[in-house]
């Protein structure tokens, strides 16, 4: 995925992708599902992977997202709440 600075939503795809590059993908897991609601834990993504892909979301976005909030955000779907809500004042629309 370009590391080019974006202001638009992050979709579900664009995750998978920047997790799979941060953090490669466990085998056997399928990630081609609806992932939404699975736990990361569940889809084989530990909280360095999570720190991982959330330094490499800010840096597409240009945006600042504290650390502190990883802990709660345990399934996909949040984590792009959590980006999305904070890059379009809470418009989020989830999309594969």
């Amino acid at each position: 995925m370009s590391e080019q600075t974006r202001t638009t939503e992050l979709t579900v795809d664009e995750l998978l992708e920047i997790m799979r590059e941060c953090a490669g993908e466990d085998e056997s897991v399928d990630l081609g599902g609806e992932i939404a609601g699975v736990d990361f834990d569940d889809l084989g993504y530990d909280s360095l992977a999570l720190m991982e892909t959330l330094s490499r979301v800010e840096r597409i976005f240009g945006i600042k997202l504290p650390e502190e909030d990883l802990e709660r955000i345990r399934t996909p779907e949040a984590f792009l709440t959590f980006v999305n809500e904070r890059l379009d004042g809470g418009r989020t629309r989830i999309s594969g």
